[in-house]
């Protein structure tokens, strides 16, 4: 009988059955593309990682992330996961696990580092794969069809509803508060329809929907929507948060800008997720972001491949 090992892990907490769920098959070497979807698609999670040898040799590994129906070039969860369960080991392909990894991705190289308390791999961040870039806006009543609410409540203070990517593409766009986020349900319908218009490339129709306050506008709760992709609701988006963090920041009057923000997601999923986002502003340019939260083991199994 052959197996496949894998270990999951909840990430962006410090509390057990909070968090995102990911699993990670730690050495998928043999794995077929069709079988790696295949096991994405069994979990169900949001995404699963498959972690392979590194095609240079200066690099830790090559980490391929898979949703239940796709691979996807970069995402936030993944990675900080991805990294915390490398952490735990010795060896990755027979090279010492050091404090610095750096993974081959679709979307470049990911840049990951290790926080520990003693042996203990206490916190994981990675650095975003590619610069911000700005899509085309979205007209608000898009956004509201898709998750239900009134065209009103989306907000265009600071910025219209738009594309952001800093390795993944979502649509991010304010509400006017946490009612409104509370009472934001997945339309399908909207969803495809919204998906069928769009022009920018990548990825299925994603929607990062956040709300926050003028006394403290760098602690943002937001909730992440894609049922395209047969997650309906994710209760921690790294991606997301990096993206539309550093397109804050971007739009922010201040040329140069080091900004910790603070993004709470999952709450109204009942998985509260804590992503943590260090965005760097030169010259009026966000120049780097760094996503970072903290991860608990859960489950370790073996997958069956064939009898």
């Amino acid at each position: 009988m052959d197996t496949l090992s894998y270990v999951t892990v909840d990430v962006f907490t410090s509390t057990r059955f909070e968090g995102n769920p990911l699993a990670v098959i730690a050495d998928a070497r043999g794995l077929s593309d069709g079988a790696m979807q295949r096991i994405a698609t069994e979990f169900n999670y949001s995404e699963v990682t498959f972690v392979l040898p590194p095609e240079s040799p200066e690099n830790s590994a090559r980490v391929r992330i898979f949703t239940p129906t796709m691979e996807v070039p970069f995402a936030g969860h993944p990675n900080v996961g991805t990294t915390y369960v490398l952490g735990q080991q010795a060896e990755i392909f027979g090279k010492p696990v050091g404090e610095k990894l750096r993974f081959e991705e679709k979307a470049g190289i990911v840049e990951v580092s290790l926080k520990r308390n003693g042996a203990r791999v206490a916190a994981t961040a990675i650095r975003a794969p590619q610069p911000l870039t700005v899509g085309d806006t979205i007209a608000e009543e898009t956004i509201a069809r898709c998750i239900g609410l009134e065209p009103s409540v989306i907000v265009k203070t600071t910025h219209a509803p738009v594309f952001a990517s800093v390795g993944l593409n979502f649509a991010v766009a304010e509400v006017s508060g946490l009612e409104a986020l509370a009472a934001a349900r997945p339309n399908l319908a909207g969803f495809q329809a919204a998906a069928g218009r769009q022009t920018t490339s990548g990825h299925d129709f994603s929607l990062f929907v956040y709300a926050r306050t003028s006394e403290n506008p760098w602690h943002i709760r937001a909730r992440m929507f894609a049922p395209l992709d047969n997650v309906p609701e994710d209760p921690a988006t790294g991606s997301a948060s990096a993206a539309l963090g550093a397109y804050l920041v971007s739009l922010a009057p201040d040329a140069d800008m080091n900004v910790r923000i603070t993004v709470e997601q999952g709450v109204e999923m009942g998985r509260r997720s804590i992503i943590a986002l260090d965005v760097v502003k030169s010259n009026g340019i966000v120049t780097d972001v760094i996503i970072s939260g903290s991860c608990v083991a859960v489950m370790r199994g073996e997958i069956i491949l064939q009898d």
